[in-house]
């Protein structure tokens, strides 16, 4: 089992993820339009930090910590069906949020800003923030197990979920702010859309800790990166793309892979 230095780190590096949504949310107060360039960028980047890491760090990993009690074929066969368990888990999530209300594409503050009536407005960002929560509550679960296996990983991963966190915060913050001319309650339900994060840590930390294993880990990661995947694809890279700016949103899943590859290599 991780001793009690790495969880406290996990957890706080999970809760900085989560807390990202509020970033988003302050930005929203102080500036009246969206920098869509800056953004598709920053999406594509974090998409790209999540599939390098998922596919070249965490799923070989797995596969080697099973190959440690099972041959290497069964270690494999294991190994890819955490994957796409992870990655069903997430769909599934994503399934039973209701699709008008499901964060999919990132949206600008133009939008947002211009979404009908006061109550719907407001509706939109309570619905919003219920939605996201949902959504980030496996990914504070990821975040934290990613953690538990090291820095090296857990830092470019957490940056990644933070930068998507961003925008979410955004959606959050931008219609309620409108509708009520409240900061506060805005602020507030942005920053309690991200704080699923670190209760999904929590609830990872209180169900899988008492039976960490080399096993169990391996599992785990190969979970996290099915996870990760499913994010990148389905989240990251549409949202991206949204913004219209598809050469910006490539250069920034390129440059992701590019900076991931050389800091593993250095590090």
């Amino acid at each position: 089992m991780p001793d009690f230095s790495t969880i406290l780190i996990a957890l706080l590096l999970t809760l900085f993820a989560g807390l990202s949504t509020g970033i988003g949310a302050m930005i929203s107060f102080f500036t009246r339009h969206t920098d869509t360039r800056l953004l598709a960028g920053a999406l594509g980047l974090s998409a790209g930090v999540m599939i390098y890491i998922s596919f070249m760090e965490l799923m070989p990993e797995a596969s080697e910590g099973l190959a440690t009690v099972m041959s290497e074929r069964t270690a494999a066969a294991a190994m890819l069906a955490a994957f796409f368990g992870g990655i069903g888990l997430i769909a599934l999530i994503d399934w039973l949020v209701p699709a008008d209300e499901n964060p999919h594409e990132a949206h600008s503050m133009e939008e947002l800003s211009d979404s009908g009536s006061h109550h719907k407005m407001k509706r939109t960002g309570i619905m919003l923030a219920m939605a996201i929560g949902i959504h980030n509550f496996p990914e504070g679960m990821a975040t934290f197990i990613s953690a538990l296996d090291g820095l090296e990983m857990a830092l470019p991963i957490v940056i990644a979920i933070a930068i998507h966190n961003i925008p979410e915060g955004i959606a959050v913050s931008v219609p309620i702010y409108h509708s009520t001319g409240n900061r506060r309650k805005a602020f507030f339900y942005s920053l309690l859309s991200g704080l699923a994060e670190p209760a999904g840590a929590l609830v990872g930390m209180a169900f899988l800790l008492p039976l960490w294993s080399p096993v169990v880990n391996a599992v785990c990661l190969a979970v996290v990166a099915g996870i990760m995947v499913y994010i990148a694809f389905d989240e990251l890279l549409p949202g991206a793309e949204s913004f219209g700016h598809h050469h910006l949103s490539l250069i920034g899943v390129v440059v992701g892979m590019a900076l991931m590859g050389i800091t593993l290599v250095i590090l």
